[in-house]
Formats: C-alpha cells, sequence, structure tokens
C-alpha cells in the first residue's frame, strides 16, 4: 500500500515538472536564420561626383549576431594588448584600433577574401577580420615564432597573403601607392576584383596620396582610397593640420563618399557601392567618420589634446557595438543575457589565445638573416670589417 502511495506520487510531481521541462526545451536559442531585415543608417551619406547609396541597408539576424560577436572579439582583443604592453610583454610600437571597429567588420562583410587590403599600422583588427587568428595576433604582439610574420612583424606589421592581407606600414601613408599597385595587378589580371587601401586623417597631406589617385584615375584602377578619419592625425586635430578636412572631396576629378564610420551596416553598404563603382569606372575615396578611444599609440594617454567628456561622450552616443547590441534587442534576436553571455565567450577566447603564444617561442637567432634577399641568391652576411664571412643567407 505504502509503495502503490509512493508511485502516485512519484507520479504526480513528473506531471507537475512536465510545464517546467517543457519550458526550459522551448528556451529561445540566439537566432542565426538569414531572414531579410532592412536597417537605415544612422546619417545619409555624403557624395562627391557620385550618386550616394541607398541608407536602406538588407541585413539578417546572422549577420548582425556575427557583427556582434566579431567586433567584441576585436574590442577584447585591444584591450587585452593594451595590458601586455604595460606588463612590458608587448615592446616597441603599439597602436590600437578600439572604436574603429565597424571600419574593419562592414568593409569585410562587403566583399571577398580574392579583394585586396593594404593597411597602415594600426592592422590588428583589420588583420583578424581578413581571418587571421587571435593565436597569430598575440604571438606576433609578444614578437614569438607563432607570429603572422613570425614574431619579426610587431604590431605595426600584420601579414596574410593567403586571404590577400598586404600588411601594416610604418611609414605614414606608404601603403597608398602599393595598393595602387595591387590594383593595377588586379585590372591587368582581369579578375574582377578591388584593392582597399587604407589610410587615416593625418596621411591625407601626403603627396604620394595625391600622385596614387592621379595615375589610379589615368589608368582607371579599381582602387578605393579608405580615410579612417579618426579626427586626431597622431595628437593634432584635423582643422589644425588640413585647411579643408573634407577628405571625400581630396580626389577632385576622384568620386568620394563620406560615410558613418561607426555604424558598421552604413560602412558595408559603402564598401559594396565603392566595389561596383571601382570595377566599372575606377577609383573612388571612401571617408569613414570614425574614433579611436586609446591614444593614437601606447606611449598616448590621448587626453591632452581632447576632454575625457570627448571621449565619454563618442562612446555613449556613437558606440560601434552598442549601436548594434541595440538594433539585435529591438528586433528581438536576443536578449540582454545571450549578448552578456557572448561577451563572457569572447573573453575566454583572448584568454585562452594569449596563454598559448605565451607558450610560442622566440624566434631563433638564424631568423635575422631570412626575408631579407631572395632565395638561393648566395648572398653573404659579413662582420663588422668586411674581411670574415659569418654567414651564407638561405
Amino acid at each position: 500500500m505504502a509503495l502503490s502511495h509512493l508511485a502516485s506520487s512519484s507520479s504526480r510531481f513528473a506531471n507537475l515538472l512536465k510545464p517546467l521541462s517543457s519550458a526550459i526545451s522551448l528556451r529561445r536559442p540566439i537566432s542565426t536564420d538569414t531572414t531579410p531585415i532592412t536597417v537605415e543608417t544612422s546619417v545619409p551619406f555624403t557624395s562627391h561626383q557620385c550618386e550616394a547609396p541607398s541608407r536602406s541597408v538588407e541585413t539578417n539576424p546572422k549577420e548582425l549576431l556575427t557583427f556582434f560577436r566579431d567586433m567584441a572579439r576585436m574590442r577584447r582583443m585591444e584591450i587585452a594588448a593594451d595590458s601586455l604592453y604595460k606588463a612590458k610583454l608587448i615592446r616597441g610600437f603599439c597602436h590600437l584600433y578600439d572604436g574603429q571597429e565597424a571600419v574593419a567588420i562592414g568593409m569585410e562583410t562587403a566583399i571577398t577574401k580574392k579583394d585586396c587590403i593594404i593597411t597602415a599600422y594600426r592592422d590588428h583588427c583589420t588583420f583578424v577580420g581578413r581571418g587571421g587568428t587571435l593565436l597569430e595576433v598575440f604571438s606576433e604582439l609578444m614578437g614569438r615564432q607563432g607570429g603572422c610574420s613570425r614574431g619579426k612583424g610587431g604590431s605595426m606589421h600584420f601579414y596574410k597573403k593567403d586571404s590577400n592581407f598586404y600588411g601594416g606600414h610604418g611609414i605614414v601613408g606608404a601603403q597608398v601607392p602599393l595598393g595602387c599597385g595591387l590594383a593595377f595587378a588586379q585590372k591587368y589580371s582581369k579578375d574582377e576584383t578591388v584593392t582597399f587601401a587604407l589610410y587615416g586623417d593625418g596621411a591625407a597631406n601626403q603627396g604620394q596620396l595625391f600622385e596614387a589617385l592621379n595615375i589610379s584615375a589615368l589608368w582607371d584602377l579599381p582602387a578605393i582610397f579608405v580615410c579612417e578619419n579618426n579626427h586626431y592625425g597622431m595628437g593634432t586635430a584635423e582643422w589644425r593640420a588640413a585647411k579643408s578636412a573634407a577628405y571625400y572631396k581630396r580626389g577632385d576629378y576622384v568620386p568620394g563618399l563620406k560615410v558613418d564610420g561607426m555604424d558598421a551596416l552604413a560602412v558595408k553598404q559603402a564598401c559594396k557601392f565603392a566595389k561596383e563603382h571601382a570595377l566599372k569606372n575606377g577609383p573612388i575615396i571612401l571617408e569613414m567618420d570614425t574614433y579611436r578611444y586609446h591614444g593614437h599609440s601606447m606611449s598616448d594617454p590621448g587626453s591632452t589634446y581632447r576632454t575625457r567628456d570627448e571621449i565619454s561622450g563618442v562612446r555613449q552616443e556613437r558606440d560601434p557595438i552598442e549601436r548594434i547590441r541595440k538594433l539585435i534587442l529591438s528586433h528581438d534576436l536576443a536578449t540582454e543575457k545571450e549578448l552578456k553571455d557572448i561577451e563572457k565567450e569572447v573573453r575566454k577566447e583572448v584568454d585562452d589565445a594569449i596563454a598559448q603564444a605565451k607558450e610560442s617561442p622566440m624566434p631563433e637567432p638564424s631568423e635575422l638573416f631570412t626575408n631579407v634577399y631572395v632565395k638561393g641568391f648566395g648572398a653573404e652576411s659579413f662582420g663588422a670589417d668586411r674581411k670574415e664571412v659569418r654567414a651564407t643567407l638561405p
């Protein structure tokens, strides 16, 4: 009798749990579907010598959540690099990209890995956008063999040839003519791809930029000149360095477009438009109106030439990650907790990559002599007295 009473109690208890278990099983997963969503850009595009693209951008839940995760990963990566630099695990120059993530993310969404990208020294996030790993990033920053440039390039010289990322360059503006060379090769090969040559507002007054624009326009090269205008060239505000800060108009005869570079969807729309234009008509300039939260480099506190209120104001009103977060929440694509969980996962990814990078060995001393001359050329290295041969280079 007691056993039968116990069995019936267990049965009633199981029935009580059924609604709870079905509620748990029906908990909505983070959306990954590709149902189209149309979103309007934060501000209109401003054009020069061309028709501006539509403000209405088509996206989908999967893309928006990918934007959020990828930008959160980039942000966390750069914050971690700050800490590693202060701990003296990263040495030399180090320029961080936090605040500008929407440019890297939006650009990648509009193009393919067959298209080329070449940029200046603020290159960590662009490299990750091209498919580079966190392990490669931190290994390179710490000068380890596992880095994307085998530990010999450091922060300013990331590189990924298999994704047509031709680097980080340390000489201000020098990458722009090289980008035009890549575009010339693309036109010569007739492979229907384009090159994005990125530079900052501090490089926008360089003579070589105008030389590159001229030859690109003469030859109708598929070159897209991207000015990442974060409004300060090192510690100099744009208005102090440029008589005309309308960088998208600087090409004169070359069309241009001003874009909200803190809006990933606006960047996507602009880059898609620019690629189509460049393949048909030749070069175009995109001015990305963006902002960096860190100083110019790790040696710059970033607060002597601008106020802390200015920085916090941009964070509150224009932060690219927060914009995507609000969009996701407003379309009920994920909950606030689910987005927080993504950020926790990203933090762990970064921490794990740093731990692995620390285990990567330093380059062998013999690596000093590699990647200097063409292999098998028989070049020799001498001592300071030019008499004793120290090494035959590979």
